[in-house]
């Protein structure tokens, strides 16, 4: 199954439309979400800053601020012959 990785703030609205946005499409795509509060990290806060939330699959950032679903099912389609570890 793969694993989508949502780098998300406390208290960011973006961040809570994303993951729920994420969860309508997490049976039909077969994958399971991980959050990450870039606040408990200082490389993360660098790094993303107020870019959030901030999709990552597979090492591959997708989108930021909004899911953008065609470039998550473009990239799901483009690496089908994945397998997980």
């Amino acid at each position: 199954m793969r694993q989508l990785t949502v780098y998300v703030r406390r208290g960011c609205h973006l961040c809570t439309d994303m993951t729920q946005a994420l969860e309508r499409l997490r049976q039909e795509l077969d994958f399971e979400i991980n959050t990450v509060d870039i606040e408990r990290d200082p490389q993360l806060v660098e790094l993303y800053t107020t870019r959030v939330p901030v999709l990552v699959v597979d090492d591959v950032e997708i989108c930021y601020y909004f899911l953008e679903e065609t470039r998550l099912r473009q990239h799901f389609s483009s690496n089908a012959d994945y397998s997980p570890d």
